[in-house]
């Protein structure tokens, strides 16, 4: 049996200085089932992770999206230490900039111009301002996740610290439902300045949804923003928006595009864009060097292998082969597979007298003594192998029924060796 011995002592020694023991939200113990989970990683090659007490997992996080091509990628290593021979960071920009914003241009549909930032948070909330400015309009409508900036997360569970008045600003509207979008666009007289969403996550976008959805915002003078975080060079070279062919006026990058180096970017409409010389959008750190490095790298792999047909054909396998054990197993009632091969989910649902998050403890636990790492996600990487997504499959083969057997013995609590998970935190 596995043990984490060191990980928790290491959360404890982490928590007396840092709130909840992780910088990033969704790594935190909040997510992981305390006693039956690793919590600390040391070193990652390819597909797999070593924690602090030595286990070895085959990670399907991929470090939430952000690896696309796998840890300690040979090209992209390369790149980054010839560039840190020269320096990281300077007085002037680095002609790598626009180097990197040219690459950009070229493999996105709307990008006639770039702005780089350092996460997910600061190209959503950069396009948000510009499109604000661009409109002279200040409310804005969201449909998935978005970051923690203020103007986003003031409209979910997690707004404590967000002032109301900013909060009155953000209103969500649900997924593949455009009677529902033009519904709210109708009902602010003084208009929005734009429509958000992640083009796709958990579901397929229904036939002429996103069409839709473009033609609603262009109709009520709003800007039409793709929040491609994720599905930004996974789903495509050019993004969801190229997968789709439904171009957006702006669309926003992050996670992937340089394979887990900290970078992010704004792109879009010329013309839109301008208005970012006047729009304060301004880091010390966005023209750091490394990490455009990595992005260079990164999207000249994209460029010259076969990544994101690699992706989409792991995650069939996986898709598929999970299907049927789960159609196999009769557990259709507990879960569902949905997703692009690409970011794929295994869904759990409050069945059998049980909880999706119980069931999900219960998952979690058994998934880690195997040596898997998901929260309910499969993040695919090009480092992952036909070999990895079977393995991954047989694990599933075992402990997917012994979820079942469980609940219908009335003993799923009994099974854990760890206090279930909370509700916490639901964007999607």
């Amino acid at each position: 049996m596995r043990h984490f011995e060191k990980s928790e002592q290491y959360l404890e020694r982490a928590e007396r200085v840092i709130p909840l023991g992780s910088q990033t939200f969704s790594k935190s113990r909040t997510q992981y089932p305390h006693g039956v989970s690793p919590y600390f990683i040391v070193r990652g090659e390819g597909s797999r992770v070593w924690d602090v007490d030595g286990n070895e997992y085959i990670d399907f996080v991929s470090s939430l999206c952000s690896i696309t091509l796998g840890y300690n990628h040979a090209a992209v290593n390369a790149e980054v230490t010839k560039q840190l021979a020269s320096g990281v960071i300077f007085s002037l920009p680095h002609p790598i900039e626009a180097e990197v914003a040219e690459m950009i241009c070229d493999m996105v549909p709307c990008a006639e111009s770039v702005r780089f930032g350092k996460n997910g948070s600061d190209a959503t909330s950069g396009a948000i301002r510009v499109a604000r400015a661009f409109t002279g309009r200040d409310h804005v409508a969201v449909c998935g996740y978005h970051g923690w900036q203020d103007w986003y997360i003031g409209a979910t569970a997690r707004n404590l610290g967000v002032p109301q008045a900013t909060r009155e600003l953000t209103h969500t509207f649900p997924y593949n439902d455009l009677a529902a979008l033009a519904k709210l666009l109708e009902s602010q007289p003084r208009g929005f300045a734009a429509v958000i969403l992640e083009p796709m996550n958990v579901a397929q976008p229904a036939p002429g949804y996103l069409e839709g959805v473009k033609e609603l915002a262009h109709r009520h003078g709003a800007l039409l923003v793709f929040d491609e975080t994720i599905t930004g060079f996974r789903f495509a070279n050019g993004g969801a928006q190229q997968l789709f062919g439904v171009t957006p006026d702006l669309a926003t990058f992050g996670k992937g595009l340089a394979n887990g180096f900290p970078v992010s970017a704004v792109a879009g409409r010329r013309d839109v864009m301008k208005l970012m010389e006047e729009v304060f959008f301004s880091f010390t750190f966005g023209g750091e060097t490394l990490s455009l490095a990595a992005a260079r790298a990164t999207l000249r792999t994209l460029q010259t292998e076969p990544v994101v047909q690699t992706l989409a054909a792991r995650g069939t396998q996986l898709m598929e082969g999970l299907s049927a054990i789960v159609r196999d197993a009769r557990l259709d009632d507990v879960f569902a597979v949905s997703g692009h091969p690409a970011w794929n989910f295994l869904n759990m649902k409050d069945a059998r007298g049980a909880s999706a998050f119980e069931i999900k403890t219960l998952w979690m636990q058994e998934m880690h003594q195997r040596g898997f790492l998901s929260v309910g996600t499969h993040n695919m990487s090009y480092a992952h192998s036909e070999q990895d997504v079977g393995a991954l499959l047989a694990a599933y083969r075992e402990v997917l029924p012994l979820i079942g057997h469980a609940l219908d013995a009335g003993k799923l609590r009994e099974s854990l060796r760890c206090e279930p998970l909370v509700p916490l935190f639901k964007v999607r």
